[in-house]
Formats: structure tokens, C-alpha cells, sequence
């Protein structure tokens, strides 16, 4: 379709668009993902754009996932013959629209499970999805303009143009930004939480001492994952029931109180594995079982909790959202008190 076109005479509906394009992962320390086209080759305009976020200090989980997001944004510009670079606020306000009404691409729908405490899967994107690909691409389309690599307009304008606070009373609150024209409104969600007879069978299911202190740690802190496995040794205290990590965020050192029982299980767990593993100050606190020993990694975790999760049978598994620690006060000798303050813990 010629370059222009506004979505209102695009049958939307009909549109299909192909599964075209994939994201790489290259395991460069340069260059961790880069987005490839449907011709197999690379599409520069988004690795330039990823480059720009690694000299600002996001991290690889940060561009991962901005490059997913424009790769839902090249599909689409793909299937309605659009060059990136000619695009207009009418195939921004088509993209938008065809994340909120229609599936997601190759789901099928399949019958519901219903689990305590969990929503439901939905074949549609979730608000928050589509508010954050508008956010990559207004970003995206933001860096070209500047450079002026893009488009002399950005196709995913805000919503009014003008200065941010130009008449503010300097007295009053700095009022929030201006949003995205085409962005969603993300409603408030209720946090996500594991019922206690859950998680207590969930507990008992875990196979060794390394894992029952991992997921005290992680729910007692309210740590996220990757900060909880990014700490060292001297950084679990156990005289002042602290540990230290890397906030994911601001990449500073934050101390965290946990519970007794995630120290219990973390001195088990440094018993069985002494002499084994180094365990110096600025040693990794947290590896894996099996020989050689190494460092334990994200998915290694994720993998160990997905397996006790499938022995409960419950449908409870690790995902990018925040999990609610709910307080906890089992008598059960698992969890007894792993679970006893109300924080918040992402598995990023």
C-alpha cells in the first residue's frame, strides 16, 4: 500500500500481518541483540537506536525488550508496505489500534485454567504492552528526528503540542508530562498473589537447601531476581538479617532486611557446598549444583522454579510482572517465616 494511506481507508481487520523479522540474540557484550528483516538482514536503523541506549546504561534486558517492541512496529509497517522512514500518524494510530483490538500473533486459544489468586490468559495484548511499544517507537522516531535519519515529524505525536508547564504557578507540584497521543490508558492492577496453602506446598517441593534460600531470600526482601542472583558473599549479613544488592534501577548498593529462615537456609546451602565453591568477599553467593560450578544464572533460577511449580500443578510460574508478597504467618516448618513482610518482588 502507497506511503500515506490513513488507517480509516486500511481494512484493519483484514490485515494480516506475517511473522516477519526476528530478534537475535548474539551473546556480544557490544551488542547483545540486533533485529533482523525479512530478507535476513539487519535492520540498522534499530541497532543504532540500541547502541544509543547502551551509552546511556540500559541494560540488555532493557534492550531486549525495546527491540521487541519495534520489531511489533516493523512487522506491521512490513505488511502495510510502508518504508520506516515515510511512515505518518496514521500508521502510528493503525499500529495502536491493531495492538488493542486484535490477537496476538500465533496464540491459539486454548481452554482456560482457572488458578486461585491468577488472571486468566488473554489472546489480546495487555494495555501495559501496548503503552510501552507506543513509548519505544515515540522514542525510536524521537532519536532519527534529531539525527534527522527519520521523518521531519514524529508519527507518535504527544498530545498537545506547546511548553510542559509554561503557565505553573512556581508554588504548585511540577505537573506530569505530556503522554502519547495514541497511548492507552494502563489501568491499576490488583498485585498478583500466591495463596498461602499454594505457596507452602510450593516450598516443601523445593529440592535442596540453595533453592529453599533463593525463594526466601526473594520473597522476604522483595528483591528482584536478577538483583538477588547478582549478590556476593560478604553482602549476606546474617548478624543484622541483611543483604546487600544492585538495584536494577539507580545500579546502587541497597541493603535489605529478609527473614531468619532465608538465613537458616543460606547457611545450610553455604555448609553443603564448602570447599566446593569459592567464597570469598566478592564471590558470587549463589551457584549451581551440578559440576563444573558455575555461576547461577537467570534462566538456571527460572528453570528451578518452573519445575517445583509444575510438581504442585498449579500454573504458578515466573513472569515479567510484579508478584505481591503477601505476609505470611504458616505454622507449616517450610514457611514458617520466609514470608512475613509485605513487599513486592519482579521477575524481570
Amino acid at each position: 500500500m502507497a506511503g500515506g494511506e490513513g488507517d480509516g481507508a486500511r481494512d484493519l481487520g483484514s490485515l494480516v500481518v506475517p511473522a516477519a523479522g526476528a530478534l537475535v540474540e548474539t551473546e556480544d557484550l557490544w551488542e547483545p541483540y540486533y533485529l533482523k528483516g525479512p530478507g535476513g538482514g539487519r535492520v540498522e536503523p534499530v541497532s543504532e537506536f540500541l547502541r544509543v541506549l547502551q551509552a546511556a546504561g540500559r541494560p540488555a534486558a532493557t534492550q531486549r525488550s525495546y527491540a521487541l517492541a519495534l520489531l511489533r512496529w516493523f512487522g506491521f509497517t512490513w505488511a502495510v508496505g510502508v518504508p520506516w522512514d515515510q511512515v505518518t500518524s496514521s500508521e502510528a494510530r493503525g499500529f495502536c489500534r491493531r495492538l488493542q483490538l486484535a490477537d496476538k500473533p500465533g496464540r491459539r486459544q486454548a481452554a482456560a485454567v482457572l488458578v486461585q489468586g491468577k488472571r486468566p490468559a488473554s489472546a489480546k495484548y495487555a494495555p501495559s504492552t501496548v503503552a510501552h511499544c507506543e513509548t519505544v517507537c515515540r522514542g525510536f522516531y524521537s532519536y532519527h528526528l534529531e539525527t534527522g535519519t527519520g521523518p521531519i515529524v514524529n508519527p507518535f505525536p504527544l498530545t498537545r503540542p506547546g511548553r510542559t508547564g509554561a503557565h505553573r504557578n512556581p508554588m504548585d507540584p511540577v505537573p506530569r508530562q505530556r503522554a502519547g497521543l495514541f497511548r492507552p490508558r494502563v489501568p491499576s492492577r490488583v498485585p498478583r498473589q500466591i495463596p498461602d496453602s499454594v505457596f507452602s506446598e510450593l516450598f516443601a517441593r523445593l529440592p535442596s537447601h540453595r533453592d529453599r534460600a533463593l525463594v526466601a531470600f526473594w520473597v522476604s526482601s522483595g528483591a528482584r531476581a536478577s538483583e538477588l542472583l547478582g549478590a556476593v558473599c560478604s553482602g549476606a549479613d546474617p548478624g543484622q538479617q541483611l543483604v546487600t544488592v544492585i538495584r536494577k534501577g539507580s545500579r546502587s548498593l541497597q541493603q535489605l532486611p529478609a527473614s531468619p529462615d532465608a538465613f537458616v537456609w543460606l547457611r545450610l546451602y553455604q555448609q553443603e557446598m564448602h570447599g566446593l565453591v569459592p567464597a570469598g568477599p566478592d564471590d558470587p553467593l549463589w551457584w549451581t549444583l551440578r559440576r563444573p560450578f558455575r555461576p547461577l544464572a537467570h534462566h538456571a533460577a527460572r528453570a528451578m522454579f518452573v519445575r517445583a511449580n509444575a510438581a504442585v500443578g498449579g500454573g504458578w510460574t515466573p513472569t515479567p510482572t510484579t508478584w505481591a508478597c503477601i505476609p505470611r504467618r504458616s505454622t507449616a516448618p517450610a514457611a514458617s517465616s520466609a514470608t512475613s513482610r509485605k513487599r513486592s518482588a519482579t521477575w524481570p
